[in-house]
């Protein structure tokens, strides 16, 4: 289950500590497909799919790189689509 906010800079990384405790203890499900150019609304990117590790559901995109100089901002940062968050506190 994801619980990120829509867009990250990046996934834990393995020499930070998370809320005090270890990386090691914390298990990401989530896979990254190999990158490619696409056409999006904001212009060309290399972006690569990121993946439910247990499912194979696209769940949305890594920016590899961006080719255009305004965009550079998004380059390893990744966007996971609102349609594939799930809620699972209860909250309203």
């Amino acid at each position: 289950m994801l619980t990120w906010p829509i867009m990250m800079n990046s996934f834990p990384s393995p020499s930070k500590e998370v809320k005090g405790e270890p990386t090691s203890s914390i298990q990401v499900n989530v896979g990254c497909g190999p990158a490619e150019e696409r056409v999006l609304l904001t212009g060309l990117h290399a972006v690569a799919d990121i993946y439910c590790e247990n499912c194979k559901t696209t769940l949305g995109w890594k920016y590899e790189h961006a080719f255009e100089s305004s965009q550079k901002y998004k380059e390893g940062k990744y966007i996971i689509e609102l349609a594939h968050m799930i809620k699972d506190n209860g909250w309203d």
